[in-house]
Parts: structure tokens; C-alpha cells; sequence
């Protein structure tokens, strides 16, 4: 894969990364503040919403990642010529 190719590749995983950490901690956030509210516990599930979330965004990240590195070991280097 060329460099502009690697270059893109990784904008795209970065991109990736900052959407799924974002959406992931947020739900957990708000699934916890809408549970508070019902139970009036406020910073109780708040915070274990955004732990969970986080936990999960990492977790999603993770797989992200290997995927994205297995996929670059697969690629054939067109300056290899062996």
C-alpha cells in the first residue's frame, strides 16, 4: 500500500476511534442520567453510565485497531518486489 494510501487509512481509523469513544461514553451518560432521574439518585448511574460507556468505547476501539492492523499485514507492498 502506498503512503498516501497508509496515510488515509489511518485519518479513517482515527476518525473512527474519536466517533465511537464519543457515542459510546455519551450514551452511557445519558442512559445513566435518564435512570437518576426516574430513581432520583443523581450522580449515581451518571457516573457508572460513563465508566460502562467508556469501558465499552474501549473495548470497541480495541477491536478497531486489530482489525485495522490485520488488515495493513494482509495488504500487499507494491515496493516488494521479492
Amino acid at each position: 500500500m502506498n503512503d498516501l494510501g497508509r496515510a488515509g487509512g489511518y485519518l479513517a481509523l482515527f476518525s473512527e476511534i474519536a466517533i465511537v469513544l464519543l457515542v459510546t461514553t455519551l450514551f452511557g451518560v445519558l442512559l445513566g442520567y435518564w435512570i437518576d432521574e426516574r430513581l432520583n439518585t443523581l450522580p449515581i448511574f451518571v457516573v457508572a453510565g460513563l465508566l460502562l460507556g467508556f469501558g465499552a468505547g474501549g473495548l470497541a476501539v480495541k477491536r478497531l485497531i486489530t482489525r485495522f492492523l490485520a488488515s495493513f499485514d494482509r495488504a500487499p507492498d507494491r515496493n516488494d518486489r521479492s
